[in-house]
């Protein structure tokens, strides 16, 4: 497949995945011509990819996971990561549910008054 085929495929620009490649996220096989050809297996990818970036994990910490798809090929290095960002993740989640327990607390005692405060 080519990149604007991967692009349509994954809801990602052309310009975010030459951006993964350039970053290492993302190993395309190139045609005699130069031209990039992606396997299917690299849908999958670019929407793992994007899903970690939309949830804060930086391409460096991608990049490292990369090759991370059985527990054989963990490395050290690749653990500390997992173990970082899952710490990270957890500590964020744990801070939005304080700010959601906090407005569900709001709204018991101020009401619903949806209708009252709502554009419309």
């Amino acid at each position: 497949m080519r990149i604007g085929e991967l692009a349509e495929a994954t809801g990602a620009t052309v310009r975010a995945i030459r951006y993964y490649e350039e970053q290492g996220l993302l190993r395309p096989e190139r045609t005699a011509a130069g031209q990039r050809v992606y396997t299917e297996d690299a849908v999958e990818q670019v929407r793992w990819i994007r899903m970690l970036l939309e949830n804060g994990l930086p391409s460096r910490a991608i990049a490292k996971l990369r090759r991370c798809r059985s527990v054989d090929e963990i490395t050290p290095e690749q653990r500390a990561v997992i173990y970082e960002e899952h710490a990270r993740i957890e500590a964020e989640y744990r801070a939005i549910a304080a700010t959601k327990d906090r407005f569900e607390s709001m709204l018991s005692f101020i009401g619903d008054g949806r209708e009252a405060n709502q554009p419309g």
